[in-house]
């Protein structure tokens, strides 16, 4: 069988990954342990984030024609790659909330929603809360306003009851 028969199913599954996908980072792992490691894939894949190790060779011909392809700068020493396809911004926020801990865990780059960001903006998108907290927090500044009227009419109403 030759090499490329054994290599083309890794590719597609690769570009499968990839296909559709919010976001993806790619790391540098090298120095972390393997409960570090351990760790990281679990809270990965509690907030819906794929994380895998493969060829950087792999990953070249994968994106290559694709959004993805600027990560192709990136792939050099050890690579792994975080992919999301609903929340374009927890692959970084675990990620950064990670190697706070982990001084190992090097970010290279990623993509999201298919804009190229380098190590301090993927810092910055990592900050960004979840769209889960986000939409809570517009939904409580939109019900604030109502909340706080139906308070001033309930005491003037109770001051009205009380000057009768």
């Amino acid at each position: 069988m030759a090499k490329v028969e054994l290599k083309k199913p890794i590719v597609e599954e690769i570009s499968e990954l990839l296909n559709g996908a919010a976001t993806a980072v790619v790391v540098d792992y090298r120095g972390l342990t393997v409960a570090q490691d351990t760790e990281l894939r679990r809270e990965l894949r509690e907030a819906g984030v794929v994380y895998k190790v493969y060829k950087n060779t792999m990953i070249n011909f994968a994106i290559k024609g694709t959004e993805f392809e600027d990560l192709a700068q990136h792939l050099e020493g050890p690579t792994a790659i975080a992919v999301c396809k609903d929340d374009a911004t927890a692959a970084a926020r675990v990620i950064y909330k990670f190697a706070k801990n982990a001084e190992a865990l090097e970010v290279k780059g990623g993509i999201v929603d298919g804009t190229y960001y380098d190590e301090p903006g993927l810092k910055k998108l990592a900050n960004i809360p979840s769209r889960e907290v986000l939409l809570s927090k517009l939904l409580g500044s939109m019900q604030s306003p109502i909340t706080n009227f139906a308070r001033v009419i309930k005491q003037i109403a109770e001051k009205d009851e009380e000057a009768a």
